[in-house]
């Protein structure tokens, strides 16, 4: 059945709710002109589509509850694959770019050995996982499926993000700016925090792990000029895996990550604390830079006598080589 149909028949039928049926007819809307503009078949994926519906009737009627650590579901329904497939005909793989595998060949190495890498990324569009596992499937399967991504409280509570979440390793965190919204919920989220930092470090414990997180705590924009930008970095997130680090024993080795991914489906170019956003999908090439091993200690312009100055000073550093990386993708 047409997914376009089906959804109409689901809201006339009182099945979902208007907000949500319309943004998930939108977003197959937008998916269907970009398959045409790539000479695809739109009706090659209503399988694909239809299912992508179920799943967010079942979150609707059974809403799944994400612990501070999720681990990616691969059974009975592997929504892991149904994640990568969705995205799959969105990415234009002869245009799109991997700089630097050395790197990624150094990491999965220490991964391997048993040692942690903490990627320092810009994030850019809500399939950022499954964009990195496509990109890297072929030559890094085993470290792709591993990866563990920070993800905060939007990708785990709006049912159209979720069944992608699922299909990810996640760290649920809620960033400094939802804390407080609503204010009565601030105590619970703190104390969640707690455990999922909690249970990060035990997982840096075992060793052997490779955790995604965006220090900017959010998606990176477009400015009034119409020129996407690398959102700022919070030293204090930047610190917090720091100081982490040196607390287990294991070796963690961090590396900056630029991700090019903006225009397969664009944020809301405002940050909105409510759910619903739309989601516009497009064809586009995309890529990723993974910089050298960042020296956390002997950085340049460092300045070991006063701590404070030194952490924003780190973090300058760390955001200076991710926006690098980002401008050279798109040069």
């Amino acid at each position: 059945m047409d997914p376009l149909k089906n959804i109409d028949h689901l809201i006339a039928a009182g099945q979902f709710p208007l907000q949500i049926g319309e943004g998930l007819k939108k977003f197959f809307e937008s998916y269907k002109e970009a398959l045409e503009s790539n000479d695809k078949e739109f009706s090659d994926f209503y399988p694909l589509l239809n299912t992508f519906t179920d799943l967010v009737m079942d979150q609707l009627q059974t809403p799944f509850a994400f612990e501070p650590y999720h681990q990616r579901i691969t059974s009975p329904f592997d929504y892991y694959r149904f994640g990568l497939e969705l995205m799959r005909p969105l990415i234009l793989f002869d245009r799109s770019k991997v700089i630097n595998l050395e790197n990624v060949e150094k990491i999965a190495q220490q991964v391997k050995n048993k040692e942690n890498v903490i990627l320092f990324a810009n994030h850019q569009t809500e399939p950022d996982p499954q964009i990195i596992n496509l990109l890297l499937e072929s030559k890094f399967p085993d470290l792709v499926k591993e990866i563990i991504f920070v993800a905060g409280h939007r990708v785990i509570s709006d049912p159209l993000a979720i069944p992608f979440s699922r299909g990810c390793n996640l760290l649920c965190i809620f960033s400094k700016k939802y804390l407080e919204s609503p204010p009565e919920e601030k105590t619970q989220k703190q104390l969640h925090n707690q455990k999922t930092l909690q249970r990060m470090k035990s997982l840096l414990e075992e060793g052997g792990k490779c955790i995604y997180v965006a220090p900017s705590g959010g998606r990176d924009r477009m400015n009034s000029e119409g020129v996407v930008e690398v959102a700022p970095f919070d030293f204090q997130s930047i610190e917090l895996f720091y100081l982490i680090s040196q607390q287990v024993k294991p070796a963690t080795h961090f590396y900056p990550l630029a991700l090019s991914t903006y225009h397969l489906l664009p944020p809301p170019a405002s940050i909105a604390k409510t759910l619903g956003e739309r989601r516009y999908a497009q064809c586009t090439p995309v890529s990723l830079s993974f910089g050298n091993e960042i020296e956390m200690r002997d950085f340049p312009g460092n300045i070991p006598t006063d701590k404070r100055k030194n952490r924003e000073l780190r973090t300058d550093h760390i955001f200076k080589l991710v926006k690098d990386d980002y401008q050279r993708l798109i040069d």
